[in-house]
């Protein structure tokens, strides 16, 4: 028989190896099974389109299947808390806007999600163009006369959101307070919905990709008054920005990032971040971005955290200075 303190020892040793075995035996192993790539917003708008290119490529590069499950409400709480919850197995990820990491946590208390503590960040894959529209056939023919008409008509003007907390609530808090006008926050589920209600004139102004309402700009049905940006956009240079609008304090950087929940095995996240590095620099996923009037980027966790940290700290003190009520 050998000695205890040697069968210890090995013991020991066998433990200790198995452990640094298995982070490599389980990225070996996975996906194991199809996964869920939550977006929360509703079909059709800006993020949904960019998760679906990003989740056919995934699936090809993972050669496991990756489903979109849309699960809008609650400014992106909903979809982003259901993350924050699920198993840190790799089969359930998140991919949103910047709402999701900067806007909610800087305007909303109680978010049932934390991004800075329940979340892990994969990398930021996409930007977009805002942009601000109005209806086509409605009064305003720019951006400084409808301000205008708010700050002389207090309240009367709405302008449509994706709830409270979200990227357009926080825009037109923002262009308002830079005119001392007050305007009416209408929630929608998302742009499809906002979109109408701007056409149907229940709200005079909306805040929304280029990607989701440059269709009907080209239509003639709405009307770009301001792109949310220093300078204008080459993707439509008739349209004045922000910046030389005057309007600066404005400005929003939407951005589209995917993340994990926290505690994520780090060979799970190591292989996700290289492929989805290798997504957001290809030829081809830029081009089709770019048919969608967006811009393929690539930021990794850390620069992607030191982004959420710089815009966290700039929105929070935006809502005290425009009074927007936290919920």
């Amino acid at each position: 028989m050998s000695h205890p303190t040697r069968r210890t020892a090995l013991l020991a040793a066998a433990t200790a190896a198995s452990g640094l075995a298995f982070p490599l035996a389980f990225a070996q192993v996975w996906p194991s099974r199809p996964i869920k790539l939550i977006v929360p917003f509703p079909a059709g708008g800006g993020t949904d389109i960019v998760a679906r290119l990003l989740a056919e490529r995934l699936g090809q590069a993972l050669g496991q299947s990756v489903v979109v499950d849309n699960r809008p409400g609650a400014g992106t709480a909903i979809g982003a808390a259901a993350v924050a919850g699920a198993a840190a197995d790799g089969h359930t990820l998140l991919f949103s806007g910047s709402t999701t990491f900067t806007v909610n946590p800087a305007v909303r208390r109680n978010l049932g999600y934390d991004p800075f503590k329940q979340l892990q960040l994969l990398g930021l894959v996409a930007r977009a163009p805002l942009v601000v529209v109005t209806a086509a056939n409605g009064p305003y023919a720019d951006l400084p006369q409808l301000l205008a008409a708010a700050k002389d008509k207090p309240g009367e003007l709405n302008y449509a959101t994706f709830g409270a907390g979200t990227g357009p609530h926080l825009v037109g808090e923002m262009l308002a307070y830079t005119r001392s006008a007050r305007m009416t926050a209408v929630p929608y589920k998302g742009s499809a919905d906002a979109l109408v209600g701007i056409l149907r004139g229940d709200v005079q102004m909306g805040v929304d990709t280029l990607a989701s309402a440059k269709g009907q700009i080209d239509q003639g049905k709405l009307r770009a008054l301001a792109v949310i940006s220093e300078q204008r956009t080459p993707l439509m240079p008739q349209v004045p920005s922000l910046g030389e609008l005057g309007l600066g304090y404005a400005l929003f950087d939407a951005w589209y990032a995917m993340a994990a929940p926290a505690g994520l095995d780090p060979a799970v996240a190591s292989r996700l971040e290289k492929v989805l590095a290798a997504i957001a620099v290809d030829a081809d996923f830029r081009q089709k971005l770019a048919q969608q009037s967006m811009d393929g980027a690539w930021l990794a966790p850390a620069a992607l955290r030191g982004l959420m940290d710089r815009e966290v700290t700039r929105y929070r003190a935006a809502v005290a200075r425009s009074g927007i009520p936290q919920s």
